[in-house]
């Protein structure tokens, strides 16, 4: 499993090894001892399955507050996503910033991300299956979000000619200067 730092202190891009033959291929996609070898000591207790039909379907940008803050690791298992995650921890000098990976079944990446982030993605084919494990169980009245199209963000989205299909929930999350404090 090869760890590699992304342009955020925290956040990882993670690459498992295949092994592969004329049947197909086997990979160990988590595996507890490699994480910790890596200094990564989180326990997932949730994994989460979404599939977006649409190109352009768009998640997020969402978040958990203290004490059901998540860190999530995201793979992709069929078709390819931009995945962003943004820092929303007021005291980070990276306070504001993004990263954006292409995750995909074919590049078979995954994103770590801790808690202080906000986290969503755009499909960039249609059919696209995301898993992904959480350290926190979901919880309704922690759920937040953070307006996706902020200009202060400067997420360039993929967008089809279409445009962007979003949830009507995540037409609504409040820009990142009006953002109650979550994260110190």
């Amino acid at each position: 499993m090869q760890f590699e730092d992304a342009e955020i202190s925290g956040v990882k891009i993670v690459t498992p090894k295949k092994h592969g033959d004329a049947r197909g291929f086997f990979s160990e996609v988590y595996k507890q001892s490699e994480w910790r070898a890596a200094g990564l000591d989180y326990t997932f207790v949730q994994d989460n399955h979404s599939l977006s039909g649409p190109v352009g379907t768009l998640r997020g940008l969402h978040f958990q507050t203290p004490p059901f803050a998540q860190d999530k690791l995201v793979r992709v298992v069929r078709g390819r996503i931009l995945d962003v995650a943004v820092d929303i921890r007021r005291s980070s000098p990276t306070f504001g910033k993004h990263v954006a990976v292409e995750l995909s079944a074919q590049n078979w990446r995954q994103l770590f991300i801790p808690a202080g982030f906000a986290h969503g993605f755009v499909t960039l084919e249609p059919d696209t299956e995301v898993l992904y494990k959480v350290t926190a169980f979901y919880s309704g009245a922690h759920d937040r979000g953070l307006a996706f199209d902020d200009p202060e963000l400067g997420i360039t989205w993929p967008t089809p000619p279409g445009g962007l299909l979003l949830s009507e929930k995540d037409k609504h999350w409040p820009r990142l200067r009006d953002l109650a404090e979550a994260f110190a």
